[in-house]
């Protein structure tokens, strides 16, 4: 049982909740109540709620958007903290370079927006992408032949231990899918970021094809995680998949789209066992027609 009477003091401006459905908080519209869920405000006060959690060794999950994310059904027994308050912005430039600097809840496509209207190159291919900003620095979110590690220069992070740090750009370790902040379970506080300068009305434009492929190419109607699964070194997971004879495969309200085989997609109210059926099923015929072992690329949250 949890005693919420210090967290509603140090974090006295954030939203604290009991029994929260985390269907309400995920884009896959799955899973159960968090025994305490927390949006937090701003960076000192998510500071200050994972500080105290780490001290009285409460159980804890820090998430963003939930566009990554699969929740059982029997919900979370412990504490989830959500990023999307800390969104704050600054903007500076110094000699030939435009930088922002931004919180971990801002979404992407907000982000993606402030750098378009302000002329700023590079970051047109995130402004698709669901997240926020934090998910997407832990695990180097990419798309259309860009990503993060393209235009960060450096990371504050709060650790496993409560200490606050700064990664610089080669600190981070950013590859395919991962970064050091991922494999040693960080949590980013705000992430800065340098661009060149372009064209207002090209970069706008380029950001309008990019989402317009991405709503003719994948299955945006449904609730889903984005790509389930990463891309196997010399293949395409979607390929695999719908060549295994996949595609359309379902269980219950879960299937492979018909769209776009990478995605498993929610078409009505499926259920946390029947995404992992229909997610270890596409695994395991993968593996046997290919050899392949296709590893997630969404997160599963499951006691």
């Amino acid at each position: 049982m949890f005693c919420t009477e210090i967290l509603n003091k140090i974090a006295k401006n954030s939203t604290i909740k009991k029994d929260e459905p985390m269907s309400q908080h995920t884009t896959f519209r799955i899973g159960g109540p968090a025994d305490i869920f927390i949006e937090a405000s701003d960076t000192e006060e998510l500071i200050n709620i994972i500080r105290y959690l780490q001290k009285e060794k409460w159980k804890y999950f820090v998430m963003g958007n939930g566009s990554n994310l699969l929740v059982d059904d029997r919900g979370y027994r412990g504490v989830i903290v959500s990023t999307k308050g800390n969104d704050n912005v600054h903007i500076y430039k110094d000699g030939n370079k435009n930088f922002i600097n931004a919180g971990a809840g801002i979404l992407l496509s907000k982000l993606a927006s402030i750098t378009a209207q302000n002329g700023f190159a590079g970051f047109e291919f995130a402004g698709g992408i669901p997240g926020t900003l934090g998910g997407a620095v832990a695990m180097n979110a990419g798309a259309y032949g860009g990503e993060i590690k393209d235009v960060i220069e450096q990371a504050r992070v709060i650790t496993i231990n409560g200490d606050i740090i700064t990664l610089k750009k080669d600190e981070l370790e950013m590859s395919y899918r991962s970064s050091i902040i991922q494999k040693q379970h960080m949590v980013v506080l705000d992430a800065l970021f340098a661009f060149g300068s372009g064209d207002k009305e090209q970069i706008i434009s380029q950001m309008n094809e990019f989402n317009k492929q991405r709503r003719n190419k994948q299955p945006l109607e449904y609730g889903s995680a984005g790509s389930t699964f990463k891309r196997p070194k010399g293949y395409f997971a979607g390929k695999l998949i719908q060549d295994s004879g996949l595609k359309g495969y379902r269980c219950g309200d879960i299937m492979v789209s018909e769209k776009h085989s990478g995605f498993v997609v929610n078409v009505g109210n499926g259920t946390f066992e029947q995404a992992m059926n229909v997610i270890d099923h596409v695994r395991n015929e993968v593996m046997k027609n290919f050899g392949v072992n296709l590893e997630l690329e969404v997160k599963i949250l499951s006691d």
